[in-house]
């Protein structure tokens, strides 16, 4: 090789160099480094997915006219007086003054914090027992399934005229099994002392389906060995179930507990369809109080402040579960 040809090598490696460092300096992928036979990368432009965006602009659309639009309005409404007949009046905190004077405010709400206790009770730890016996189960286990989610599947009112049949004090199912073994009846609506137990029955009845399939399916999540393993160390059914089941589903456990307590607090069909709030207000919930502000008594704006009401109590309650679990661990 000649001197001139070597004085040639020795400038193109000097003149490449420069650029290698400008691309590193700036961020930008080295040309030189790009694999043989890569592709080189092409920048999609907007237009290229207008069919996503279109799509995007339709969801967005549905959000904005039936979830964020209601929201702000009845926000507004709860500051107005409002009948959709006259013209909406300014009236600042009035609504919120006569609902809270309203006698009926304090029994609403205890009556679904009592409710919402008893559905807890009941509701929170039948599907989970219920899912620990299905998932034990080595035959039929699908039909078990089915049974299981058929209430699910029934519309709420079918099944909440379905139990007040049920419940009926004269030619009512349980009465009458009651009066076929001999033992006294029971007016299961028609008592202050018995009415929201058998309002709790209902729901519990009508919603555990959903649940005892989530449960199952975190169960059928957890290995094997860590029961195997507890079995060797001596631990009977309780025990692992204490140490190995709920542990294991830790996160589902509280992640349904916020979802019931925020479902249960929002209870309606059934005090509606079965008791209409009674006997004497016994029944009477949040959102069946709302519901005669607005369609009995035609005051949205009263109807709109307790709904205010409602959704910063269920919000705060959300962000405090929220921050508490976080914190545990």
């Amino acid at each position: 090789m000649t001197n001139a040809t070597r004085r040639r090598g020795r400038a193109a490696a000097a003149s490449d160099a420069p650029a290698t460092g400008a691309f590193r300096r700036r961020g930008r992928p080295d040309p030189a480094a790009r694999p043989a036979g890569a592709a080189p990368s092409r920048r999609v432009r907007p237009a290229e997915n207008a069919i996503a965006y279109a799509f995007l602009a339709a969801a967005l659309v549905c959000f904005a006219v039936f979830s964020w639009f209601p929201i702000v309005r009845g926000v507004l409404l709860s500051f107005q007086r409002e009948n959709f007949v006259a013209p909406p009046t300014w009236v600042g905190l009035d609504n919120f003054q006569r609902v809270i004077g309203d006698p009926l405010f304090v029994t609403a709400w205890a009556n679904t914090g009592y409710f919402t206790i008893l559905a807890l009770i009941f509701g929170f730890a039948v599907p989970f027992a219920v899912a620990v016996l299905l998932n034990e189960i080595r035959h039929a286990r699908g039909y078990f399934r089915l049974l299981v989610y058929l209430p699910v599947m029934l519309p709420p009112i079918v099944t909440a005229l379905l139990w007040r049949w049920f419940y009926d004090p004269g030619p009512g199912l349980f009465n009458e099994t009651l009066r076929a073994l001999n033992l006294p009846t029971l007016e299961w609506l028609n008592s202050g002392d018995t009415a929201m137990f058998s309002l709790v029955l209902v729901s519990t009845w009508g919603n555990m389906g959903t649940a005892t399939l989530i449960y199952l399916a975190a169960l059928q999540n957890i290995p094997g060995e860590l029961y195997e393993a507890a079995e060797l160390d001596g631990a009977g059914v309780w025990q692992r179930i204490r140490h190995v089941t709920v542990p294991q589903t830790r996160f589902v456990l509280l992640a349904l507990l916020l979802l019931q307590i925020v479902a249960t607090m929002q209870v309606f069909t059934e005090p509606y369809i079965m008791t209409a709030g009674g006997p004497e207000n016994a029944t009477v919930t949040v959102l069946l109080l709302l519901y005669r502000y607005a369609f009995v008594y035609s005051d949205f704006g009263a109807a709109s402040a307790l709904s205010l009401m409602l959704f910063v109590a269920l919000g705060a309650f959300s962000a405090l579960y929220l921050r508490i679990t976080r914190s545990t661990g």
